[in-house]
């Protein structure tokens, strides 16, 4: 049977080899402090899942879900931009709602790029901005992300031959995995760079409320107010813990939106209009279950760089996300996957190795940190033991 070439480049990677060694330590019996993956483990909350229960008792909404049914969602949504960011939107051409937005990032390279045409992707960053591209036969142009740079791109340095087939430009600050915030200044230069090169600018917008010193980073869209160039994608995942609802939406620029809703229509329908309730919900509510999440990420935060640093392994202080980026110490600073595999095998924790965000990410592990002061501080000595062992 053959297949298409495609698939070379979604072959096993190093998330998938760390998958493989927390199933083998769970075989023994021990147990794995789970820290690779940027999955809360907070519960949704009661008033978001009250609206989605009471919307089971209507049968009315036990069909599909087209594009017609999600009125009141992209209404919501348009509301929400407003009030949040001051951004008006029209909700019936300048918001999609996504089955995650994940969904959006893998699928809109496919409405923009035609074989072997560059992408420019953060270098470190997510895995699944570099699978769309790949799953489009698009290349990838990964801009470094240096520690020297507050990991935020410099436009300047990227090559004129690349810039002449480039269709696309994905950012997304906060940054996962640096922790990286930007300014609007950042994303006004970012916005007059994608004009003037024809570029479609996408801003991959999940970490919108995890900061910590209580300030709202900017959205993209408020530095191309008139979209001419953006469009910026949003989930319920992290700020309200619906991961597993799979629930995202994009707002922006129409022809964008439009094309993406080409690819969504030949994909999928929309998701169950009860989780829609329960996102309208979410969006419509005050921010009360926003500051306990963000509350409870900074407490952690605040834990384990004590944790850490208590067994000698110092920091640098991030203010946005819920994840830790750790240089790794000196014997394994060019092999993260390597420390990552011998720590969980020796102790049952979990990083992410940064080589598994790019070329850039080596040398550093991701800490996500999803579990409770006590097991994080648990993790903490048991990294200790490793690391003087």
């Amino acid at each position: 049977m053959q297949f298409a070439d495609r698939l070379q480049s979604l072959q096993s990677n190093v998330f998938a080899d760390m998958d493989i060694a927390k199933s083998q330590v769970k075989a023994t019996g021990r147990q794995v402090i789970d820290l690779s993956l940027g999955s809360s483990d907070l519960p949704t909350d009661a008033f978001i899942l009250e609206a989605i229960a009471e919307a089971l008792k209507d049968t009315t909404t036990h069909g599909y879900s087209l594009f017609g049914n999600t009125l009141d969602f992209r209404v919501a949504i348009a509301a929400w931009m407003w009030q949040r960011f001051g951004v008006k939107v029209d909700p019936e051409t300048e918001v999609l709602p996504l089955i995650g937005s994940q969904e959006g990032t893998a699928h809109l390279p496919l409405a923009l790029l035609n074989p072997h045409d560059f992408a420019l992707l953060q270098d470190p960053g997510y895995p699944s901005h570099y699978g769309g591209i790949h799953m489009a036969s698009g290349q990838v142009y990964g801009m470094p992300l240096l520690a020297e740079n507050n990991f935020l791109p410099v436009f300047a340095d990227i090559p004129a031959a690349v810039l002449a087939q480039s269709k696309m430009m994905v950012l997304s600050y906060p940054h996962n995995p640096t922790t990286a915030i930007a300014s609007l200044e950042f994303f006004q230069s970012a916005v007059t760079f994608c004009q003037h090169h024809n570029l479609a600018l996408v801003h991959d917008f999940p970490y919108i409320d995890l900061i910590f010193d209580g300030s709202t980073p900017p959205s993209m869209l408020q530095a191309d107010r008139d979209r001419q160039v953006t469009i910026e994608f949003f989930t319920m995942s992290k700020s309200y813990n619906m991961g597993g609802f799979r629930v995202g939406f994009a707002v922006g620029n129409r022809e964008l939106i439009r094309a993406l809703r080409q690819i969504k229509a030949v994909v999928d329908f929309n998701q169950y209009q009860g989780i829609m309730r329960g996102a309208i919900k979410a969006l419509s509510g005050d921010r009360a279950p926003i500051d306990r999440v963000v509350a409870t990420f900074q407490a952690r935060r605040d834990v384990m760089l004590e944790a850490l640093e208590a067994i000698g392994w110092k920091i640098s202080y991030p203010v946005a996300t819920m994840y830790l980026w750790a240089k790794l110490p000196d014997r394994y600073a060019h092999d993260s996957v390597k420390f990552c595999l011998d720590l969980i095998a020796a102790t049952g924790v979990a990083l992410s190795p940064g080589a598994g965000f790019g070329k850039h990410g080596e040398g550093y592990v991701r800490f996500a940190l999803v579990h409770s002061p006590e097991v994080l501080r648990e993790a903490a000595i048991k990294i200790g033991g490793f690391l003087s062992s």
